[in-house]
């Protein structure tokens, strides 16, 4: 793996855990249970761009 490959898996883990911490914190405030919260963290993560995220890794590159 080179770094490139490496610097895009990082990115891409990063824009994970930001889905995944405001994913839960927007149901939590809206009062969700922990499973419905849980579930709201995943979906956001299910809802990433990824190719919006590619794109944005490789103009980066440039």
């Amino acid at each position: 793996m080179d770094n490139r490959e490496l610097k895009l898996a990082e990115d891409i883990r990063i824009s994970c855990i930001e889905a995944v911490k405001d994913g839960f914190n927007d149901a939590s405030m809206s009062g969700l249970c922990m499973d419905g919260a849980m579930e709201a963290a995943i979906s956001a993560v299910q809802k990433l761009d990824l190719t919006k995220l590619i794109e944005k890794h490789q103009k980066n590159e440039l």
